[in-house]
């Protein structure tokens, strides 16, 4: 399905199911494409989550059922997937700064939010510095945990950080390792990757790896291994100091670059970002790449 078209028959979907739909990946099923990448897409393209579009939507049409019906709160609640009514009062009462008896005796204090339109004008899509290449595939080694959609953007910095500070700024200061994990991490360059896999089927999550490409040897405990099959992969470069390149890029890769591809869409349910090992992230002339699958329309 053409990118754009996906997400107005997501949008479109959603609206139809608002009191009964509760997760990412019934969404995503509807418009035949990954959750990871369905979600990725459509907070870049909207500004919110799946589920906050999904909340603050059922929010405010819970709010006008209470100003213009005299059906009891707790019925409303559970129409909009309150399990109980304390929980709907609490997040009905911080979205529109008033509870519901505030709402039900002055309508004008509803917080409104109405359905997303999506209008999109393709501007750089084309001048951008990418290529694709068909590769073979080949395996990945690393660190591995599971995030949620709608906090990965700000929890997968933090793990990072954290394996970055147990492992790599002291064997990347050239000391000599000293156990099999630290080993591992030189040998096979963990950090060279992060790696996106759509493949938990759990509700709201994905996995997402810290990685190198696997050279061989053991695999210590607290790491995993992936393997990549053979894909064309959409390789665009990004310029200069992290995070903000690689954020600019992948914007336009989602509001650019897909919308309106006559050659080009999605394909698999993973993608890569490639660091390099040259020079440092803050720098203006640091490069770094985002991968995705794609394969040729028919």
């Amino acid at each position: 399905m053409e990118w754009l078209t996906c997400i107005k028959s997501a949008i479109g979907y959603i609206e139809d199911h608002l009191t009964d739909i509760c997760i990412v990946e019934e969404v995503a099923q509807h418009v035949h494409i990954s959750p990871m990448y369905l979600q990725k897409g459509f907070q870049i393209m909207t500004g919110y989550t799946i589920g906050e579009y999904i909340r603050n939507r059922r929010l405010y049409n819970a709010a006008l059922d209470i100003a213009g019906s005299a059906d009891k709160i707790i019925d409303i609640a559970y129409k909009y997937g309150y399990e109980t009514p304390e929980s709907f009062t609490k997040a009905f009462t911080r979205y529109h700064d008033a509870s519901p008896s505030d709402i039900r005796k002055n309508r004008y204090l509803i917080k409104a939010f109405h359905p997303l339109r999506i209008s999109i004008v393709i501007q750089g899509g084309a001048k951008m510095d990418f290529s694709v290449k068909k590769m073979a595939g080949f395996k990945v080694i690393g660190f591995a945990r599971n995030f949620s959609f709608d906090s990965s953007y700000a929890d997968i910095p933090l793990f990072w950080d954290e394996v970055f500070k147990k492992y790599a700024q002291t064997l990347y200061s050239g000391n000599a390792p000293t156990n099999e994990t630290e080993q591992a991490v030189i040998d096979n360059r963990i950090g060279e990757f992060g790696v996106c896999i759509d493949d938990i089927g759990e509700n709201g999550q994905f996995r997402y790896m810290i990685a190198g490409k696997y050279m061989g040897g053991n695999v210590p405990e607290g790491m995993e291994i992936y393997e990549l099959p053979d894909m064309e992969w959409a390789r665009f470069r990004c310029i200069g100091p992290m995070p903000d390149s690689m954020q600019s890029v992948n914007t336009q890769i989602w509001k650019e670059w897909l919308p309106g591809n006559k050659e080009y869409e999605l394909a698999g349910r993973y993608n890569i970002e490639w660091y390099s090992s040259a020079g440092n992230t803050t720098d203006a002339d640091y490069q770094s790449e985002i991968w995705i699958p794609v394969t040729r329309k028919a």
